[in-house]
């Protein structure tokens, strides 16, 4: 059977505490995972506050789903959700190939960026290091 690569964006309450926000997260994963599917990636943005209120909440934790998966396993994923209070809404959308292309991208150019931010800081301790040791042997 043929994958697609999905998305699937997920708004729970977070009224909860973090253990049972993890625990829905996992329950969402092993759900994918049961039905054929292959996660990617998952993007926890966390607590934000939402434009307007949403069954009656005014924060909701965000978490993005990106898998590979047969084409039938949108409905039972979406029937998970729909079945699981803690679950304000949901959306999931299938990815064509210029979106995989961009978002593979951005996250090759978000690696770089943060090996470069790290090698700097590195370098930054490496030149206090050597100025301490000059000082050292002057003395």
């Amino acid at each position: 059977m043929k994958t697609n690569v999905y998305e699937s964006a997920v708004l729970i309450n977070a009224a909860l505490d973090d253990e049972q926000i993890d625990s829905i997260i996992s329950r969402l994963k092993e759900t994918i995972t049961n039905n054929g599917g292959e996660i990617r990636e998952i993007e926890n943005w966390g607590r934000k506050r939402l434009a307007y209120m949403v069954k009656k909440s005014k924060i909701g934790y965000y978490a993005i789903f990106r898998f590979d998966a047969p084409s039938n396993i949108v409905s039972k994923l979406e029937r998970t959700y729909t079945l699981d209070e803690h679950i304000l809404r949901y959306l999931t959308i299938k990815l064509d190939s210029d979106a995989i292309e961009y978002l593979e991208k951005n996250k090759i150019s978000s690696i770089s960026e943060e090996a470069v931010n790290s090698s700097s800081s590195n370098e930054e301790v490496t030149e206090e290091e050597s100025e301490d040791e000059e000082k050292d042997g002057k003395e």
